[in-house]
C-alpha cells in the first residue's frame, strides 16, 4: 500500500485517483427485496468536504463530535467529515428510547466533552430532547441533511492531521453505565489496516462488508474502513435487516460478490437456526473466501455445523476464520485465513479448570483457536505476578504493537493500569487485555474474561461454558448469562431467557430443576440461583456480547423480574439486602 501517513490523506488520494469507483453499496429492504444505493468515491469525498465545512462553524480541530445516525450513508459521510474537519469522531448507536441506552449516550457526551452531535432532520428532535433532559442542552445538534449542513461552502483545504493525531474515540461495549473511550490515532488505525491485510490476505479493489453496526469496532474498522483503505467497495446492510431475516446477509454475499464478511458467533448460530432448505438452495457462497468469526467467544460446534450446513451452497472448506481482537488494539490482534483448517482442539476439561491446555485424559472440552498473532507482539502473562507463562498455560493476554492506541480518553488511572505495562523480568509497553487465553503451537486459544471468571473450590469455570450447556437443555431457551455472587463461598447464578410463547405451555419449576441438575452433572457444582426470564432481559452489547457484569448488578439490586426463580436461602438474603440499599 501507499506511504500515506494518515487515513485522511490516504482516502483523499483514493478519491482523486478513482472518483467513479464504487465506495459504498448500501442495501435497504423494501417489499421483501434488497434495493442497492451506490455511492462513488468522488461523491463521498464531496459530501464529506461539504459537511466538514459546516462542522467547522461549530467545532474546532480536536473537539469531539458524536455521530448518531441510523442511516449508514450519513454515518459514513459524518465520520469522514470529522476527519476532514480535524474533529474527533465519536461513533455511538442512535438513541432508541431505552433508558440504559440513552444513559450510555449521555455518559459519553459528558466524558468526551462533546460539542456537537451529528444526526438527521428526522432524528434531531429525539436527540435534542435526550441532550436537554440529561443536562447537555448546550451541545449543538446538527442535522447532516439540513440546510445548515448541505448549504455550506466547500472548504479550500481539509485539516491536515499527523500520524499521532486522534482520529476517533471507540467507546467499548462493557458496562452501559461506565463506557470507556479508546483513543484511536491515525498511526494505530493504519497499522491495524496493514495487520488485517497481512492476516486475511485482502487485496486492493476488494468487495467486503456485512450487517455489523458501524458504531462498533468490528463493523467500522473491519467492514467499512478496511474496504475504503483498499480502494474497494463496502457493501452494507442494517443489523435489523439481518436479524429479521438472516438469509439477507448470505444472499448479499453471493449477489454482490463479497469475498470477506464476518460477524460474532451468535450470527452464525442464528443462520443455522433460521435459514431453511429453500433459502439454502438459492445461495451462492462460492466467492466467500474469508468468513470471520470474532467479537465474542467462539463455539467450535458453531463453525463445524455452519461449514457442513452451507457447503452445498459453495462455502469453501476453511473459509471460516476465527479471529480475536479488541478496541484497545484498534481491532484485529490474532487470526489468519491460512491457519490449520481444524479450528478447534479437544483438551482435558479438568486441566483446563486448573489453567492448563493438555490432551484429554478423561472428559474432554472442545476449544477454538483464534489463529496466530497478527502483526503484534502477544504474550501470555500471569495476571497476579506479571510473569510470562510458557506455552499451554492459561493467563492474561498482553499485546504490544503499533495497533495499540495510547489509552482511554480522560481516564489517566485506567490508562496507566491497562496500557504501557511491563512483564516481570521482560519488556514493557504492553496492553493488558483483561482476556484469558493460552498460546499453543503458535495459535492463540481465548478461554474467557478475567473479570467474568467464576472460581469455585479452586476451579476456574468459564461462564460461556455454563451458558452453552444450559441453552442446549431445551428448545425453549434463548439467551443466557451466568455469573457468581458473593457469600461464604462463590455462588453461581444462571439467568435464562425463554423464547416467545414458551412460558405459557411448560412447567417452569421443572425446567429450573433441570437446569440445576444439568449444571451439577456437567461441572460438579451447584447453581444457587436459577432465574427464567422474558425474552430481551439478558443485556447484550451492540456487538452481541453478553453483559455479565451489568446483569450481575441488576440481579443484586433486585431489578430483574423473573417468570420463575429458584434461589438458595443465602442468595435470597443477599438479594433482599440489595433491594434495601
Amino acid at each position: 500500500m501507499s506511504g500515506h501517513r494518515t487515513f485522511t490523506e490516504h482516502l483523499q488520494a483514493q478519491a482523486a485517483k478513482t472518483p467513479d469507483r464504487e465506495a459504498l453499496i448500501l442495501l435497504t429492504e423494501r417489499d421483501g427485496r434488497m434495493e442497492p444505493q451506490t455511492i462513488a468515491y468522488g461523491e463521498l469525498d464531496r459530501a464529506a468536504r461539504t459537511l466538514a465545512a459546516a462542522l467547522r462553524r461549530h467545532v474546532q480541530p480536536g473537539e469531539r463530535v458524536l455521530i448518531a445516525h441510523r442511516s449508514r450513508a450519513r454515518f459514513v459521510t459524518g465520520f469522514l467529515a470529522c476527519l476532514y474537519a480535524g474533529a474527533v469522531a465519536v461513533p455511538v448507536a442512535p438513541p432508541g428510547g431505552r433508558g440504559h441506552h440513552d444513559a450510555r449516550i449521555a455518559g459519553i457526551v459528558k466524558e468526551a466533552a462533546a460539542v456537537c452531535v451529528l444526526t438527521s432532520t428526522n432524528e434531531a428532535a429525539e436527540v435534542s430532547q435526550l441532550l436537554a433532559r440529561t443536562g447537555h442542552g448546550e451541545v449543538v445538534c446538527l442535522p447532516a441533511d439540513g440546510p445548515a449542513a448541505t448549504g455550506a461552502p466547500e472548504p479550500a483545504e481539509p485539516f491536515v492531521p499527523g500520524p499521532d493525531t486522534v482520529a476517533y474515540l471507540q467507546y467499548t461495549s462493557g458496562s452501559t453505565r461506565d463506557p470507556r473511550g479508546v483513543i484511536v490515532t491515525h498511526r494505530s488505525l493504519l497499522a491495524n489496516q496493514r495487520a488485517i491485510q497481512d492476516a486475511l490476505g485482502t487485496r486492493p479493489g476488494i468487495r467486503m462488508g456485512g450487517w455489523l453496526p458501524l458504531h462498533h469496532d468490528m463493523g467500522l474498522v473491519g467492514g467499512l474502513l478496511h474496504a475504503l483503505w483498499l480502494g474497494g467497495t463496502s457493501v452494507l446492510m442494517s443489523p435489523a435487516t439481518f436479524v429479521k431475516r438472516p438469509a439477507n446477509w448470505l444472499e448479499a454475499i453471493g449477489t454482490y460478490g463479497l469475498t470477506v464478511s464476518g460477524a460474532p458467533d451468535f450470527a452464525y448460530r442464528l443462520c443455522l437456526r433460521r435459514i431453511n432448505d429453500t433459502q439454502l438452495a438459492g445461495l451462492d457462497l462460492s466467492g466467500w473466501q474469508v468468513a470471520v468469526n470474532g467479537g465474542e467467544p467462539i463455539d467450535p460446534a458453531t463453525m463445524t455445523e455452519f461449514a457442513e450446513r452451507f457447503a452445498p451452497a459453495g462455502l469453501r472448506p476453511g473459509a471460516l476464520t476465527p479471529c480475536y481482537g479488541l478496541a484497545e488494539a484498534t481491532l484485529l490482534v490474532s487470526g489468519t485465513r491460512t491457519a490449520p483448517s481444524a479450528a478447534a482442539r479437544t483438551v482435558d476439561a479438568a486441566a483446563l479448570q486448573t489453567g492448563r491446555l493438555a490432551p484429554p485424559d478423561g472428559p474432554g472440552h472442545d476449544l477454538a483457536h483464534c489463529g496466530p498473532p497478527a502483526s503484534a507482539d502477544l504474550r501470555i502473562v500471569d495476571p497476579e505476578t506479571c510473569r510470562e507463562l510458557p506455552d499451554g498455560r492459561i493467563g492474561e493476554i498482553w499485546v504490544r504493537g503499533d495497533s495499540v492506541g495510547p489509552g482511554y480518553w480522560a481516564r489517566p488511572a485506567e490508562t496507566a493500569a491497562a496500557f504501557g505495562c511491563r512483564i516481570e523480568g521482560g519488556g514493557g509497553g504492553y496492553l493488558r487485555t483483561g482476556d484469558l487465553g493460552a498460546l499453543d503451537g503458535g495459535l492463540l486459544h481465548v478461554t474467557g474474561r478475567l473479570k467474568d471468571m467464576i472460581v469455585v473450590a479452586g476451579r476456574n469455570l468459564y461462564p460461556q461454558d455454563l451458558e452453552r450447556t444450559v441453552q442446549q437443555l431445551s428448545g425453549h431457551f434463548g439467551a443466557a448469562t451466568a455469573f457468581s455472587v458473593p457469600g461464604a463461598s462463590e455462588r453461581i447464578v444462571i439467568v435464562q431467557e425463554l423464547r416467545v410463547r414458551s412460558r405459557y405451555d411448560i412447567d417452569l419449576a421443572a425446567l429450573a430443576t433441570a437446569v440445576q441438575q444439568r449444571v451439577s452433572e456437567e461441572y460438579e457444582v451447584h447453581a444457587a440461583g436459577v432465574l427464567l426470564v422474558r425474552p430481551g432481559t439478558v443485556r447484550r452489547t451492540t456487538s452481541g456480547k453478553v453483559e455479565r457484569a451489568a446483569m450481575r448488578r441488576l440481579f443484586l439490586r433486585g431489578e430483574l423480574t423473573p417468570l420463575h426463580q429458584r434461589l438458595e436461602p443465602e442468595v435470597e438474603l443477599l438479594l433482599a439486602a440489595g433491594k434495601r440499599r
